[in-house]
């Protein structure tokens, strides 16, 4: 069962560069695919056109159950670095989920 993902950019026209580096993110969380179905990843410019730009990133989870559960926001001026801190905050989150499944 893969996961897959919506891509959402706010303020800018976005990049494919910003699509590859979610697409490799999104290759490490196929191993939760029996608990995520979805991901919606939202990429804000904060400051367009800006000599000095930030990026919101907020990236949720939905899952089998159609749940939705938002995993995290990053920021930064660099939208790359942000994706990959939102795609490790959802890696830990999921990993703690099975622990805790795993746990009962």
């Amino acid at each position: 069962m893969g996961i897959d993902m919506q891509i959402v950019y706010v303020g800018f026209a976005g990049a494919a560069s910003l699509e590859a580096e979610a697409g490799a993110q999104l290759v490490r969380l196929a191993r939760f695919g029996a608990l995520v179905s979805h991901c919606h990843l939202s990429i804000e410019a904060l400051r367009p056109g800006s000599a000095h730009p930030l990026y919101a990133v907020r990236l949720d989870l939905v899952t089998r159950a159609h749940e939705l559960r938002p995993v995290a926001h990053c920021a930064g001026d660099d939208a790359q670095a942000a994706i990959r801190r939102a795609f490790d905050a959802a890696e830990t989150a999921l990993e703690a989920a099975i622990g805790m499944e795993g746990g009962h």
